[in-house]
């Protein structure tokens, strides 16, 4: 099962996880995963602002309408 973290924690573990990768200290094959890792991160951080996104805009619209209706 696979938990779902926050915008926030991803954030800080990409950080981390580039931090590593930068200080070029870690062998190939740590590299790679946590290369791998990242890339998920990346891909759920996506999701998660295009969800917001479409959140953000969803209340607009009920804003306006709301607001046209007065």
């Amino acid at each position: 099962m696979t938990q779902k973290i926050s915008f926030e924690a991803s954030m800080l573990r990409l950080t981390e996880i580039i931090s590593a990768l930068e200080k070029n200290e870690i062998d190939l094959e740590t590299s790679i995963t946590l290369f791998e890792e990242g890339l998920h991160l990346v891909k759920a951080c996506d999701g998660q602002l295009k969800n917001f996104e479409d959140k953000v805009q969803t209340l607009m619209t009920q804003y306006d309408n709301n607001n046209k209706a007065e």
